[in-house]
């Protein structure tokens, strides 16, 4: 009998309990063919399970050649990606083009010259939807700068006002909205 620090090894052949009678030959060969099966179907239970579990987020994401995309970029912490990092890195890129498929879940993308030294093969987990919006375009008017490249904020409405109050002295706070719409803060110490 096979011992180690005085305890029997879990062998087939040793899967009784102490004291009872050993079983050899082709009953003990049975015997561990039916643990192992039952094993098995155990271990298919517990898979099927967690799949079920891993699908309910799951969905079948497909895009066509031609279409736009955005490209996630940043799936790590503390990485350097794309000139920033921390808080203010980009999440997304874009939008890309899609050249091509390549497989049922990677895409050839055409990606930008700045990022040419990049492979242009992703996965579609990587690629977000670009839906086109017109209203997503924003307008702007041109600056009206005179000669000297001077620009003159004339206030027309006072919003709001308030008083700051610190340790040694008071701050007046002035909200002022100018002549083309943009707001100017005007700090009044007191």
């Amino acid at each position: 009998m096979s011992c180690f620090y005085e305890r029997k090894f879990r062998s087939p052949l040793h899967w009784d309990q102490v004291g009872e009678k050993y079983i050899l030959g082709l009953e003990a060969v049975r015997e561990a063919s039916e643990v192992i099966e039952k094993i098995f179907q155990r271990i298919l239970t517990a898979q099927s399970r967690q799949k079920s579990y891993a699908y309910l987020k799951r969905r079948n994401i497909e895009f066509s050649v031609d279409e736009f995309v955005f490209l996630r970029v940043s799936p790590m912490k503390k990485v350097m990606r794309f000139g920033m990092k921390g808080k203010l890195r980009k999440i997304f890129i874009g939008p890309i083009e899609i050249l091509d498929r390549v497989r049922e879940v990677s895409y050839y993308l055409a990606l930008p010259p700045s990022l040419i030294e990049m492979h242009n093969i992703f996965h579609v987990l990587m690629l977000h939807k670009y839906l086109s919006d017109p209203s997503h375009v924003l307008s702007y008017e041109p600056l009206q700068l005179e000669q000297d490249k001077n620009y003159d904020e004339q206030p027309e409405n006072i919003i709001e006002e308030g008083v700051k109050e610190l340790r040694s002295k008071k701050i007046s706070l002035v909200k002022v909205l100018s002549k083309n719409n943009s707001l100017v803060g005007l700090l009044l110490i007191v």
